[in-house]
């Protein structure tokens, strides 16, 4: 059967996340009716990343099994024809190779979290990025975040419910960037590379480096609350609006 590796962007804010649960619309759910509806056949859609709700993506990557032969471009336009209005598109389709899986295939995958640091609400960018009200260091933020990058036991940064088989990554990445604004304020953006993460740890490092861009932890903190292993060690959870499932590479 042919198989089709999908390149997906969505706002996650209506949904409970990528993956289909007993009640509320799900990203992979609405996929799924879109092939039903434009081909006849009830097809899975595997994703590369199980996103939670409120969460975005530039750069989700599924794949998907069709009885018939469709051209790449028509199953793109054709399912986008049956995702509307949903804010789901699929960017771009293309044939992959039989043994192809979007998840089991994929040799890393980056994350992009937007922080604004702003007194007035957001407005254009409510829900697409997180806002808080002072001014960060955001030198003092690259400090903290260089002393994650590595292989490290990461349980502070895990989730209670994490059903990772080990605590134990290899974080490639971890930068933190200041984009100018053109009204008030400043955008922190932190970019975050690794073969696979561990369930909320990207939103909870990301809620210690913006406690250590407020001045109210050092860059030791946050090597302390790492080799603590320790999930009562973490920073606050940042919110879910900000981030972004950017790019899966094989």
């Amino acid at each position: 059967m042919p198989r089709y590796k999908l390149t997906i962007e969505y706002d996650g804010t209506p949904f409970v996340g990528w993956q289909i649960q007993a009640a509320g619309e799900s990203v992979q759910g609405v996929l799924a009716r879109a092939v039903t509806r434009f081909s006849g056949e009830e097809a899975a859609v595997h994703g590369a990343g199980r996103t939670d709700a409120g969460v975005h993506a530039t750069g989700q990557v599924a794949h998907v099994e069709l009885a018939r032969d469709w051209p790449p471009d028509t199953v793109r336009d054709a399912m986008n024809a049956h995702l509307r209005p949903h804010p789901v598109a699929v960017l771009a389709a293309e044939r992959a190779e039989g043994d192809f899986h979007a998840r089991f295939s994929a040799t890393g995958r980056r994350y992009l979290y937007r922080i604004i640091a702003r007194r007035p609400d957001l407005v254009l960018e409510r829900n697409r990025a997180w806002r808080v009200l002072r001014p960060l260091d955001a030198k003092a933020m690259a400090e903290g975040a260089a002393r994650l990058i590595g292989r490290h036991d990461f349980t502070t940064f895990r989730a209670i419910g994490c059903q990772a088989a080990s605590p134990v990554k290899t974080l490639d990445r971890l930068e933190v960037e200041t984009v100018p604004l053109e009204g008030p304020g400043m955008e922190i953006r932190v970019h975050a590379q690794a073969r696979s993460f561990l369930h909320h740890q990207v939103r909870s490092m990301v809620g210690t480096l913006v406690k250590v861009g407020e001045g109210a932890w050092t860059p030791d903190d946050v090597s302390a609350a790492l080799e603590a292993a320790d999930r009562t060690r973490c920073g606050p959870m940042a919110p879910s609006a900000g981030l972004y499932l950017a790019e899966v590479t094989y």
